[in-house]
């Protein structure tokens, strides 16, 4: 009986010790795919931490408790990092002679079911959000542009590679892969030009196989994270390298922006760089000849009230995708002050699904 007493007596001491660390995971569990098993299992756990900690508080045990004390607060630090926290906020817009017949089209591809607390801090960890992966057809004379891939055919097997918590975390509900739509429209593959990154994780790149001997256009500091960074960057490290194309930054400041670059020199597809996320991040600004501007954002935030709110990803997110804090908030400022004083802009954040309204979907009579 001696003996039970002392393993129970050890089981609620590692209870109170490790029981945080393992509600910290449930929690982000949660937040990026919101299934009621994890919930249970947070609420269960939640509550015997408290009873162990009332435990140690009745037995003096003040060591441990201290020890518990400690990773509690680690616990509350990290979920604090999902509370709203907004950093302070701080010309005529650019001249663009889009040529006849440029059009644009997004190709949905897939979702993932997650909850507006991953998206952004402050968001409601009740809120469930679909958050989408599209890629975007740009037609052009000069020749035609996807800005990202969204998910490709063999995005299965891509997700089998990632770390296991990151697979709990997502729910992932694929639809039509970028190249079958275009396939499905009769579009014909020989007037596309260039896939165009807004970055290089996985839900941007997935689709890059598809397309093969298209070249990939990226930045150099992109290009080099996509060798030096962690999981979320592993299908663009499995593309040909001889396929990505380096550019730089050798325009006028545009928007705010220090840099740009014109890519047909007519001011209809505008690249500027916008780092944080990942290194080489970037802002496409597009113009069509109806007078109709986008800005397609990539993840610079995942859903429109990040923006508009000027709230980032949740502390322990960003850690996970190792974001620079202090690029993340001066792109978004000069993002946020554009969105303010130009609401004729649509800003489409690549994953949420409003930024899409009005873009037409690819079809044979749009091709033919």
């Amino acid at each position: 009986m001696r003996c039970f007493s002392s393993v129970a007596a050890a089981f609620l001491r590692l209870c109170a010790v490790v029981g945080p660390v393992l509600l910290g995971v449930l929690t982000l569990l949660y937040t990026g795919r919101p299934a009621i098993s994890f919930l249970a299992a947070g609420a269960a756990l939640a509550i015997a931490i408290l009873a162990c900690d009332a435990w140690l508080i009745a037995r003096r045990d003040w060591l441990t408790g201290g020890v518990a004390l400690t990773t509690q607060i680690g616990f509350l630090f990290s979920v604090g990092g999902y509370a709203a926290a907004p950093f302070p906020a701080v010309c005529p817009l650019p001249k663009a002679s889009p040529p006849a017949g440029m059009a644009i089209y997004v190709l949905p591809t897939g979702v993932n079911h997650r909850t507006a607390a991953f998206a952004y801090r402050g968001g409601s960890p009740w809120e469930k959000w679909d958050s989408v992966s599209n890629a975007v057809l740009v037609r052009h004379p000069q020749g035609d542009v996807l800005i990202d891939t969204g998910f490709g055919r063999t995005i299965r097997s891509q997700l089998e590679a990632m770390p296991l918590l990151f697979r709990l975390a997502t729910d992932l509900e694929q639809s039509r892969p970028a190249a079958d739509r275009l396939d499905a429209a009769g579009y014909d593959s020989k007037h596309l030009r260039f896939i165009l990154l807004t970055h290089a994780h996985w839900d941007h790149v997935s689709g890059v196989p598809d397309f093969p001997g298209v070249p990939v256009l990226v930045t150099a500091a992109e290009h080099r994270f996509i060798y030096d960074g962690g999981f979320p960057n592993a299908p663009a490290r499995n593309i040909d390298p001889r396929r990505f194309q380096d550019y730089g930054f050798d325009g006028a400041p545009y928007l705010g922006f220090d840099q740009s670059r014109d890519l047909y020199g007519d001011g209809s597809i505008v690249i500027v760089p916008a780092p944080g996320h990942t290194p080489g991040s970037v802002v496409v600004f597009v113009t069509l000849p109806g007078g109709s501007r986008y800005a397609f954002v990539g993840d610079l935030v995942w859903q429109l009230e990040g923006l508009a709110r000027r709230e980032e990803r949740p502390w322990l997110e960003a850690r996970v995708l190792g974001e620079d804090p202090t690029s993340v908030q001066q792109s978004m400022r000069r993002l946020s002050a554009i969105a303010m004083r130009y609401p004729q802009i649509n800003i489409v954040a690549a994953h949420d699904p409003r930024g899409y309204v009005g873009i037409p979907e690819l079809s044979r009579s749009a091709v033919h």
